[in-house]
């Protein structure tokens, strides 16, 4: 990948390939996961738990190969299972429904259930080599005859075991081979000779496709996209651009929602029904409320809480604030660690000062009020309900329920003043022509 961070842990949708892994191992219920990891790897350790807190981590100290990847785990097959499904977590594509189809061949009295695709060219990829719905071996490539070549089946990696055989299969796995490593495919063989069922299952090219460079994973987040825009289309939501719009794996949308093109869904957001997310806006870790409105150029960062018909306007950003039901910021506001009562009105150019170079502070807004333009609230502070803060004023004390509060210096008028200016300026333009004239 070119890259400081382990492959694992690059994003798609804004989740890990591991995290994806994961999430699709957990959706198909009953799952105990064991994650097999590279030595000195805490932060892909951390990732697995962060995705499925119950993950048991196991360390391959050494690399010699899937097999021997497998065995690191070998404490939690152990343990006893109907079966045991072996998935790589470079493979975020994988789906749910699929984890179960390798499942249920096992349920359906196989010992060995392998994944294959047809790729549109197969150079490269080991064979499967099939007879009815049996799986008679795995060919690699360089080793394949002509005829094994011609096979369009291959190899997706990914397979599920019989829980009660796991182990005297893979523990019969040796290196005699060019890199002395212990291959996962010889599984398929060692089961064949135990007189063991051994099935192939077919799945599409991208469920089992493997992440091994930066444009293989953009290639990668482009179909997770098509993915989860189908989804919101099917789910009733409106988009009125799709492929501009770029969600996260777990952004939720409820139904009537209408997105406009080109907006940005970070992880951790859900907008409620019928609301409407215009153009450019960028939403990460916030809750849109009801027949709400945001944008265009909006951004709602985490903790932004948005009750309903709230109105967030154009170039206006709010971070870690609940805004209140009917609560309206239409244009270039910053509201950050602060609550906007129900109804209130942020007038343009209002900043909540939240940050004092040490810590954050909070700023209250009541319900009703009114924040004329241009206004600073330094925070610490609270403005009551119905209370009006003027235009241009840096509020630093709490304002009373149903007051106004000024503090804005006063404003000094001098007569003619620009008049005097500009006869200057001109006296100023003449002078300086006559002194370039020549003797």
């Amino acid at each position: 990948m070119r890259s400081s961070r382990p492959k694992v842990l690059h994003m798609v949708a804004g989740r890990s390939l591991l995290g994806h892994v994961l999430t699709a191992l957990n959706m198909t219920g009953n799952t105990a996961i064991a994650v097999v990891v590279g030595p000195e790897h805490d932060d892909v350790s951390a990732d697995a738990r962060a995705n499925f807190a119950a993950s048991q981590v196991f360390v391959q100290k050494e690399r010699r190969g899937t097999a021997h990847a497998v065995l690191a785990a070998k404490p939690a097959i152990e343990q006893g299972a109907d079966d045991i499904v072996v998935v790589f977590g470079d493979t975020p594509l994988i789906q749910p429904q699929t984890l179960e189809k390798l499942r249920g061949a096992i349920a359906e009295g196989a010992a060995v259930a392998v994944l294959g695709f047809k790729p549109a060219d197969p150079t490269g990829y080991g064979r499967l080599v099939t007879q009815g719905a049996e799986l008679i071996a795995i060919v690699e490539h360089a080793d394949a005859t002509e005829q094994e070549r011609a096979i369009a089946l291959c190899n997706g990696g990914l397979m599920a075991f019989d829980g009660r055989v796991a182990l005297k299969i893979l523990e019969r796995i040796g290196n005699a081979n060019r890199k002395s490593e212990f291959y996962l495919t010889d599984a398929v063989k060692i089961a064949r000779d135990m007189k063991l069922k051994v099935v192939a299952l077919e799945v599409t090219e991208d469920e089992v496709s493997g992440i091994n460079t930066k444009a293989q994973l953009a290639a990668t987040e482009a179909t997770m996209q098509q993915r989860l825009r189908q989804a919101a289309l099917e789910a009733g939501v409106t988009l009125v651009a799709p492929d501009t719009v770029y969600l996260a794996a777990d952004t939720k949308l409820g139904k009537d929602v209408t997105v406009e093109p080109y907006v940005v869904f970070g992880p951790g957001v859900t907008v409620e029904e019928g609301a409407t997310i215009r153009s450019f806006s960028h939403l990460a870790g916030a809750h849109v409320g009801k027949n709400a409105i945001v944008g265009p150029y909006a951004r709602l960062r985490p903790g932004a809480e948005l009750e309903e018909n709230v109105h967030i306007g154009n170039f206006v950003e709010v971070k870690e604030a609940l805004i209140e039901a009917g609560a309206k910021a239409n244009h270039l506001s910053y509201i950050g660690d602060a609550r906007v009562g129900a109804g209130a009105n942020i007038g343009a150019g209002t900043i909540t000062c939240n940050y004092d170079g040490a810590a954050k502070h909070r700023t209250d807004i009541g319900e009703g009020a009114f924040i004329g333009s241009n206004s600073s609230l330094v925070a610490p502070v609270k403005v009551g309900d119905g209370a009006y803060v003027g235009s241009g004023s840096v509020i630093t004390a709490d304002v009373p329920a149903g007051a106004l509060a000024l503090g804005r210096g006063r404003q000094t008028v001098k007569e003619g003043w620009a008049k005097r200016l500009r006869e200057l300026k001109s006296l100023g333009r003449g002078l300086m022509n006559a002194r370039s004239k020549p003797d």
